[in-house]
């Protein structure tokens, strides 16, 4: 069927199903969105991918490295949707994109219109070379394009009204702060803990605070702005593993042979409806714990009943010397209406270290299961500046991650 479907076809039905897709999270698509994502042609910006793929709600890329890890992709629509509504763009708004394709770009175009101004930039010559060539095909030569790294000012003086960053990205660096235009907003997919959100933020004072935020991910970024996390294996050829991105101290020897000792199990009695998004937990925990990471198994690793993970590429985790704790697939009750949290841990203190992790996922539901606030400052304010808050230092920047609305 999908087959014989015209390009307008595909997208008006693409369209139907972000609508769909934002009501499900809460969210409302935009008119000014929705006539974008009608007009703007996605199939002109997918390289070779089939007209069908084109308009299908998953990520197409468009440059793997040597390794076949991809390096740059056109994002799954509804993800391109959420961010643009997140921004709030206006007719006339002066906009940056940080991270080129081109679709993204004709979309904002469409709505910030001829008497605004979209700037879209990348590291990578051939992505944006294809990026420029797209924008024409498509009739949005009036784009800018530029090649270089988003980590430094674009020019001098230069400010924008929406900044939005398309690239998964580590830190905030001062470039985006000082090209922020007063009242502007920056919407940022910010890895914290391992953990992607697209933070909305708006300049308060000499800080940046949230204003929202959504689940998300991203391709990392490169340059000056790239950084690397730790990978600690657990099994041969990575059937499972542990991912720590803020340089936490795990002892990788201390943990050899850990899945082979006995498993404890602890039930929460922490409960969530089928279809509740409960993503917020996952930075509770991670502001919570010492010793947060994320698990990752392969598929064959879950098949065989080595962990159990309802997420195979980052589930919470907590390491406590010799002994790890993870936050298991939720088992159904009340005939499958519910599903409760539970833990499942390894290791000679297994029993206390899973207690832990329950223990937290317990106080997320009596605080009220309140939603984070982030708040972003220079790298050089002192701890007497900062609010209150689990603290995260990185390379430009001290993030606060506070939860205001906790009982």
């Amino acid at each position: 069927m999908l087959d014989t479907m015209s390009a307008d076809e595909l997208r008006d039905a693409m369209v139907e199903r972000i609508a769909a897709q934002h009501q499900a999270l809460g969210l409302l698509l935009a008119p000014e969105i929705e006539r974008a994502l009608r007009t703007v042609p996605r199939h002109l910006f997918t390289g070779d991918a089939e007209l069908s793929a084109a308009y299908e709600d998953n990520a197409i890329v468009t440059k793997r490295n040597e390794r076949g890890v991809s390096l740059s992709s056109v994002s799954a629509p509804w993800l391109q949707a959420m961010m643009l509504g997140q921004a709030e763009l206006e007719p006339g708004d002066a906009v940056l994109e940080v991270g080129s394709g081109g679709y993204n770009a004709a979309l904002i175009r469409e709505v910030v219109g001829p008497s605004g101004s979209v700037t879209t930039i990348d590291i990578d010559r051939d992505i944006t070379d294809r990026a420029e060539r797209y924008l024409a095909d498509a009739g949005y030569s009036d784009v800018e394009v530029i090649c270089a790294d988003a980590e430094f000012e674009v020019g001098p003086g230069r400010t924008f009204d929406k900044i939005i960053v398309t690239v998964g990205s580590w830190d905030i660096p001062p470039a985006w702060s000082s090209q922020l235009a007063e009242g502007g907003r920056l919407i940022v997919p910010l890895r914290t803990k391992g953990l992607t959100r697209s933070w909305v933020l708006a300049r308060e004072g000499g800080a940046l605070e949230s204003r929202g935020h959504q689940t998300c991910g991203f391709v990392p970024a490169q340059g000056a702005g790239a950084h690397r996390g730790t990978s600690i294996p657990l099994l041969d050829d990575d059937a499972v593993g542990l991912w720590s991105d803020e340089q936490e101290t795990i002892e990788a020897a201390a943990l050899s042979g850990v899945l082979d000792l006995p498993r404890a199990q602890v039930w929460t009695g922490v409960t969530v409806d089928a279809g509740e998004r409960f993503s917020d937990q996952d930075l509770w925990l991670a502001t919570t714990l010492p010793g947060f990471c994320l698990i990752t198994a392969s598929q064959q690793a879950l098949d065989e009943g080595v962990v159990a993970l309802p997420w195979q590429y980052g589930t919470p985790a907590v390491v406590d010397g010799p002994n790890i704790a993870y936050r298991t697939k939720p088992r159904p009750v009340d005939d499958g209406e519910s599903f409760e949290f539970g833990v499942f841990a390894h290791g000679p203190r297994a029993e206390q270290t899973a207690r832990s992790l329950a223990d937290q996922i317990a106080a997320w539901d009596q605080a009220g299961r309140p939603a984070p606030r982030l708040s972003v400052h220079p790298a050089s304010a002192s701890d007497a500046d900062l609010p209150d808050g689990y603290v995260l230092n990185k390379r430009h920047s001290r993030l606060v991650i506070s939860w205001p609305t906790a009982r």
